[in-house]
């Protein structure tokens, strides 16, 4: 059974089809969804603010430093590029401008306006309107050698600058803590919003995936309810199992983790090449370059990865299959003890699977320290060039720390873009197979107009019944008789000869190829099948029980009032056995019932068919697996229950069945004989023979 499992596809790529579909589920939250992706953006956007902030910090607070240029003996054109936004302090004929500035002009034209006496040499810090600020004014007149003084601002070279008092330094610049101080409110105002939006967007992101998860999930199970038993019979029910629990979470994660990791991560590399491009284009480009090999690494590891990932799913598909089957079949691993045989198996799935997951993890070691690698080679190299553009002042050492800050953000998105590709992929293939069962149609069609069923007399009518569970395999030929209204008929027959599958018939659990089935002249088919099997219901031989209570079981999610289901109990003599339980009636029942011996579990049966009051019963060796001792406690019920139904009643054991009214024998799905126990008796035919068959067996038993 476990190759079964096996041929389903594991992995699939990018499908635009189920991603329009898989989105229609976004609809009911589409507004909650658009505000987590803003605050993703306004987060995203924050966390490449910061290292901005820091370069801003830098430049402009901890190393303000400015150069000096006489403005009027330079062309007008690289006049308006120094001064294109903003008016600089002119000191006895210089003009100061930052050293951010004068990276507009090329370390040629700093060589050329050097050597013309043009720029000079060396940094100045430049106090703006040092006069109204008596604390700097007096700095100044202590140390007038030192500044180059103007009508309000004053010079001083950065190494005479650092030679002052510490106070001193502290008065000449109080501006500088003052801005930088507003600097790390804003950057703290940042980080808390960073961490405000992440938080909104996680949630809301969860929040929407949870309840897609929860329509899917309950649409899947609805449908799966209306799916035919042809349908059931196909498809493993861990097959079934997995497509409502392991598939819709793949699809979870395709909504929380890659959509939203994916417009972050795309946002956030984005972001970075706008910001180091706008900090520095001549840095910027440099950076570019070094790109391409993590492009390529990244193409080859996807590849990669992806049959990586495929073997590992499918080595978790054959074990899972594997242990599901052998884990339910345990008791006949042991009867058999073929216990070392099961677990030499077990070993060489468990081995595949160690193999694969070695494997994959051979690929994620290789590819996350060769980006490491090649993002600090990017680093290496930004240090290089821009350290060199630094001692030519053709960028600030803000620049340089923010490209450094920036380059190592845009380096996590690629990996998490690589890894996020499996998990998309691996969602793909979840989908796909979630809505081939969302569109397996293999259902008992309903009819457009039901016909009104509030009660039916019982009258029974197969109309040369046809039927076939597998093409060319027919179980039922052309098969016809009647049930009157009221009648007790039992039906016979060898093993295969279409005993039980009447019942399916009669339920519409399955539909008949041809010919006709009707129930006080309607066809069933035109009736509601809801209607119908309310009116008409089966006691098993296999009895089926939930996890939940007595009272739950019994049932089975109908309003029925609790007395109703107490009379039934008793009726069915189950009191017996559910008034010493501790809880009574209301006391719980292990999976299947496993807490209950096989006869009360069909004791449970019987009630619950006792408290639905159908019209017509249908009893499939109803009393098979229960002992003599209890069958005869419920045959005096069982006569009260059948008194004036319709009631089929499909026996094994012929002695069950002697007292009714009408006894039916069938041989390879065609009805043979017809009458009461005597009759048949006196006949001599099948029935005779298969009477005496039973009571030579339980004589020599």
């Amino acid at each position: 059974m476990s190759e079964y499992f096996e041929q389903e596809s594991v992995l699939k790529g990018y499908d635009a089809s189920i991603m329009r579909r898989l989105l229609t589920y976004l609809r009911p939250y589409l507004a909650m969804f658009l505000l987590s992706i803003v605050a993703l953006l306004l987060a995203t956007g924050g966390e490449v603010l910061l290292p901005v902030l820091i370069q801003r910090a830098t430049d402009g607070y901890i190393l303000p430093y400015r150069q000096a240029i006489r403005l009027e003996r330079v062309p007008e054109e690289v006049r308006e590029r120094l001064t294109k936004d903003r008016e600089f302090p002119e000191i006895q004929g210089l003009s100061f401008v930052p050293s951010s500035r004068l990276a507009e002009l090329s370390a040629r034209e700093k060589q050329r306006y050097r050597e013309q006496g043009v720029l000079l040499e060396g940094n100045y810090y430049v106090v703006e309107d040092f006069r109204g600020d008596p604390a700097a004014a007096g700095v100044v007149e202590r140390h007038g050698g030192l500044f180059l003084t103007g009508d309000t601002a004053a010079a001083i070279a950065a190494e005479d600058l650092r030679s002052l008092p510490r106070e001193e330094i502290r008065s000449v610049r109080r501006d500088d803590y003052q801005g930088l101080f507003r600097i790390v409110q804003v950057f703290l105002a940042i980080l808390l919003g960073v961490f405000a939006f992440t938080f909104l967007q996680v949630y809301l992101e969860a929040y929407v995936g949870q309840m897609i998860m929860k329509d899917l999930r309950t649409q899947l199970f609805d449908h799966t309810l209306r799916l035919s038993l042809r349908f059931i019979d196909r498809n493993p029910v861990g097959r079934l199992v997995s497509r409502i629990t392991n598939d819709v979470e793949t699809i979870n994660e395709l909504f929380t983790t890659v959509l939203s990791s994916t417009l972050k991560d795309f946002a956030m590399m984005i972001g970075v090449l706008v910001a180091v491009f706008l900090l520095s284009p001549r840095l910027g480009l440099i950076t570019l370059l070094t790109l391409p090999p993590v492009f390529v690494v990244t193409l080859v590891f996807r590849t990669r990865a992806r049959d990586a990932f495929r073997k590992v799913r499918l080595a978790v598909s054959q074990m899972n299959s594997y242990l599901s089957e052998h884990i339910s079949g345990m008791r006949v691993v042991q009867l058999f003890a073929q216990e070392k045989t099961s677990k030499d198996e077990f070993e060489v799935r468990n081995r595949e699977l160690y193999r694969a997951n070695l494997n994959e993890m051979y690929v994620f070691a290789t590819f996350r320290p060769l980006v490491d690698l090649l993002s600090t080679v990017s680093i290496a190299v930004i240090i290089y060039f821009g350290a060199g553009m630094l001692l030519r002042d053709l960028v600030s050492l803000g620049v340089l720390i923010a490209f450094l800050n920036l380059i190592r953000m845009f380096y996590q998105p690629v990996m998490d873009l690589s890894e996020k590709y499996n998990i998309l992929q691996s969602a793909m293939a979840g989908a796909e197979r979630v809505f081939d069962l969302l569109d397996a149609s293999d259902r008992i069609p309903e009819p457009p107009r039901p016909a009104a069923v509030a009660q039916v007399r019982g009258h029974i009518e197969f109309d040369r019944v046809s039927f076939h569970y597998k093409e060319g395999e027919p179980v039922l030929r052309e098969l016809s008789f009647a049930v009157e209204p009221g009648e007790r008929v039992a039906i016979v027959g060898y093993t295969g000869a279409g005993k039980t599958t009447i019942t399916s018939l009669l339920t519409r659990l399955w539909d008949i190829q041809s010919g006709s089935i009707r129930i006080d002249g309607t066809d069933i088919r035109e009736m509601a099948t809801g209607d119908l099997r309310r009116r008409v219901q089966s006691v098993l031989q296999d009895v089926f029980l939930f996890s939940g209570t007595i009272l739950d079981n019994i049932r089975l999610g109908s309003p029925i009032p609790e007395e109703r289901v107490m009379e039934a109990v008793r009726l069915v003599r189950a009191d017996s056995f559910v008034d010493r339980m501790p809880e009574g009636i209301h006391s719980p029942l292990s999976e299947r019932g496993g807490n209950l011996s096989v006869g009360q579990r069909q004791l449970i049966s019987f009630a619950r068919v006792l408290a639905h009051d159908p019209d017509v019963l249908i009893l499939d060796e109803a009393t098979g697996n229960i002992d003599t001792e209890t069958e005869k406690l419920i045959q005096e019920a069982l006569e009260r229950l059948l008194a004036g139904r319709t009631s089929l009643v499909i026996a094994h054991r012929l002695s069950t069945i002697r007292h009714a009214d009408r006894i039916l024998v069938l041989h390879r799905g065609e009805l043979c004989e017809s009458g009461t126990h005597e009759e048949l008796m006196a006949r001599k035919g099948m029935y005779h023979s298969l009477y005496q068959m039973q009571f030579i067996d339980s004589e020599s038993a």
